[in-house]
């Protein structure tokens, strides 16, 4: 019996005194197993991070569960092994439930790219008027030469919900800029930069910090496989971004004398266009963070999300790398788990006893581009 429990019970049989209840000791932190790496992905010589995410308080408590602790492969009890995919971490989560179906290296802290464009989707998208039509600065065009863009034009007149379409369609990074220093205010950008860490703070995205609104390489600015599921679930909560992040293609407005025809862009998430139940996601790609990928698909009553960071693009794309993901967290039987996604505001709260037990029951109320993304 353990120690603690047997003194309790002594202090009712001596003292006839009430013990207070025990906390459960928490689900233990898995053993570490090597992620499913694909060879291919093994074989490609890495960069190494121009600024390594800080080490880890080994005492704090894993956000989500003990269950996730750990920079390996986490499974529920029974589950059928995962992909071997080109991703080195990565996660897959049910965003009604809450539950944390598998994940490998789900806090590992590594460079987003552009799927960083979710947390400025989640921030801003409450924030700005849909119809509203805005000017175009020179500033808002400064991003990295050969990075993704839309094609906006400084003095360019459009409306809001064309920029949220070259946002999520094609990445664009000047889209990215404007919508940062609209939904800022007086502040601009950096108005919105301090929203954006604002809300991963309240979503419990603890392992998130935003130094821009694209997710071009900045020295500290990180990411988690389980944070991005957080600001995925926050994304599907605003009602037009599935519409936005679905469209299949959009309409650039002419802006003459300069353009006087306009043009038309494709959405560049093949998941969308090929994977059926599909709600949104997002692509991402630099030199340094490598492939990263979001997605998120509805079958038979269930709503998951597979993110995945630090990939490889071989022997498959990273949205097919999503694909793979989902297919597995479906073929999961509901209710089984490691972890759980905690709710906004929840890390604030006094804590509570981890309810999760590595597989047990547990429950809550484009294609690749090889540039910049």
């Amino acid at each position: 019996m353990n120690a603690h429990w047997l003194l309790a019970a002594t202090c009712v049989a001596v003292l006839g005194v009430t013990p207070v209840a025990a906390t459960p000791p928490p689900s233990p932190t898995p053993a570490y197993l090597p992620c499913p790496l694909s060879p291919a992905a093994q074989a490609v010589k890495t960069p190494q991070p121009a600024s390594p995410a800080p080490p880890r308080d080994p005492a704090a408590a894993v956000v989500g569960g003990a269950g996730l602790g750990t920079a390996g492969l986490t499974l529920p009890a029974g589950a059928p092994a995962p992909p071997t995919i080109g991703a080195r971490t990565w996660l897959v989560a049910d965003l009604d439930t809450g539950l944390v179906v598998g994940a490998c290296g789900p806090h590992e802290r590594l460079a987003p790219a552009s799927v960083l464009k979710l947390l400025l989707a989640a921030t801003a998208l409450p924030k700005l008027d849909p119809a509203q039509t805005v000017e175009v600065t020179a500033a808002d065009l400064d991003i990295e030469r050969g990075s993704s863009a839309v094609g906006l034009i400084t003095g360019g007149h459009y409306q809001i919900e064309t920029l949220w379409l070259g946002l999520l369609l094609v990445s664009g990074n000047d889209a990215a800029n404007t919508l940062a220093r609209l939904a800022g205010g007086d502040a601009g950008v950096a108005g919105t930069l301090t929203a954006m860490n604002d809300l991963a703070h309240r979503l419990g995205a603890r392992d998130t910090t935003a130094h821009t609104p694209h997710g071009l390489d900045s020295a500290g600015q990180y990411t988690s496989p389980y944070d991005l599921a957080l600001i995925a679930r926050a994304c599907l909560e605003q009602p037009n971004f599935t519409r936005y992040a679905t469209a299949p293609s959009a309409q650039i407005p002419a802006q003459p004398p300069r353009d006087t025809r306009g043009f038309q862009i494709q959405n560049e998430n093949q998941l969308v266009l090929r994977y059926q139940g599909t709600l949104g996601g997002k692509t991402g790609y630099t030199n340094a963070a490598r492939h990263s990928f979001v997605g998120v698909a509805q079958r038979g009553g269930r709503r998951l999300v597979a993110t995945l960071l630090n990939a490889e693009a071989v022997p498959q794309r990273g949205w097919q790398q999503g694909q793979a993901l989902l297919d597995w967290g479906f073929s999961v039987p509901a209710g089984t788990g490691v972890g759980h996604l905690v709710k906004p505001g929840e890390l604030d709260q006094p804590a509570k006893a981890d309810p999760t037990a590595a597989g047990d029951p547990v429950g809550d109320d484009a294609p690749e581009r090889g540039h910049p993304v």
